[in-house]
């Protein structure tokens, strides 16, 4: 009596799958299955499965590209913020008109009088003193020139000081400030009441009003302009 030859078993060999794929179960069914991202997966062959190792090298590659894309973005991001301009602040109107205050004063006290006469509308500035109005802009020059110019002794040394500007409006203000001219003969002191406008985009003095006196004032900051 023969009996009928049973049916070799399909090896990994066998079936031509490298030996780096071990099995780890058996099935039934003849179908090939895996992952197609090429990653960890099944495969079965012949009834026989078997598992894929990691590809961890493409894994690495993909990190890596990712890396450097960001690193490049991040590079091309400080170049931009680096490159791009610095806008200076604008200054407050405040610190616009002491600034022109400030000039002024430094220009009389270098004999510098057209200078000055900067920091006034020209020539539509109105100058109210002793009850009555006074020159316009170039006769106001004029008289500066004629009286105050030639010795440093004649022109003496101009403070500006106790400085107080309220804005009226974007381009209005109130300056109200003490004055005091030191020269050795006929020393002057007072107080400025001053309309500030801005035209043409700078401050300038629209109507200047001066309360002088004879007396020193006693809270000057120079003590030796103290009485």
């Amino acid at each position: 009596m023969s009996f009928p030859r049973r049916n070799a078993s399909v090896t990994p060999a066998k079936a031509g799958v490298p030996l780096s794929f071990q099995p780890v179960a058996q099935k039934r069914d003849s179908r090939v299955r895996g992952n197609d991202g090429g990653g960890c997966g099944n495969i079965s062959i012949a009834g026989a499965v078997f598992r894929r190792k990691p590809e961890s090298r493409g894994v690495a590659h993909k990190v890596a590209l990712g890396s450097g894309f960001r690193r490049r973005t991040a590079l091309a991001a400080l170049a931009f913020i680096a490159a791009a301009p610095v806008h200076a602040e604008t200054p407050a109107p405040e610190a616009e008109i002491r600034a022109v205050i400030a000039d002024m004063e430094a220009a009389w006290n270098r004999s510098d009088f057209q200078g000055y006469m900067r920091g006034f509308l020209n020539p539509g500035v109105v100058f109210v003193s002793r009850g009555q109005f006074q020159r316009d802009w170039q006769g106001t020059l004029d008289h500066y020139v004629r009286d105050y110019g030639g010795a440093p002794e004649r022109r003496g040394t101009l403070h500006f000081y106790d400085i107080k500007v309220e804005l009226l409006a974007p381009d209005a203000a109130q300056l109200i400030s003490r004055y005091h001219l030191d020269r050795a003969e006929n020393p002057q002191y007072g107080i400025n009441t001053r309309l500030m406008r801005k035209v043409g985009g700078r401050w300038v003095i629209a109507l200047n009003h001066v309360s002088s006196s004879e007396t020193p004032d006693p809270n000057d900051p120079v003590a030796a302009h103290r009485p």
